[in-house]
């Protein structure tokens, strides 16, 4: 069996989601050039933040998948793709505001997908992002 480069293995990085545990997950992985950051919400100090607002619960999810990417060196400015997932259509125009946002001026391609209902009842959206920056394997070549 031939040892795997470094580079191309993949790391993985914990948050602050009771589920990680549970549900046997990391919060992100970094698998060469590229970061996937699971879904992500508003839960943050043990409870579902801004309750009834999509607006501040798609920005406090943002801002989980942020603090994930940070690990690695990395920020919205690196994100190449984004995923939300809603659980009212009502929501999108403000969740797509909040998107707007976080990402006006870096334009990752993006969809927004209506489900549901997510883990907990007060949490109204999910997010995924992805980043990706080149060189990054090679940064993190001896972190792992």
């Amino acid at each position: 069996m031939t040892e795997t480069p470094a580079a191309q293995r993949s790391l993985r990085v914990s948050g602050a989601s009771p589920w990680e545990d549970e549900f046997g997950f990391a919060r992100a992985v970094a698998a060469g050039d590229f970061v996937f950051v699971a879904g992500s919400t508003a839960w943050d100090d043990g409870m579902v933040q801004h309750e009834g607002d999509p607006y501040h619960q798609t920005l406090a999810a943002f801002g989980v998948a942020f603090k994930a990417l940070a690990r690695y060196g990395l920020s919205a400015q690196d994100v190449i793709r984004t995923r939300m997932y809603i659980t009212h259509v009502r929501d999108s125009d403000e969740v797509g505001r909040a998107h707007k946002t976080l990402f006006d001026a870096i334009r990752p391609v993006a969809t927004m997908v209506v489900v549901e209902g997510l883990i907990d009842s007060r949490m109204m959206v999910e997010v995924e992002v992805e980043a990706h920056r080149p060189g990054l394997a090679t940064s993190l070549e001896g972190k792992q």
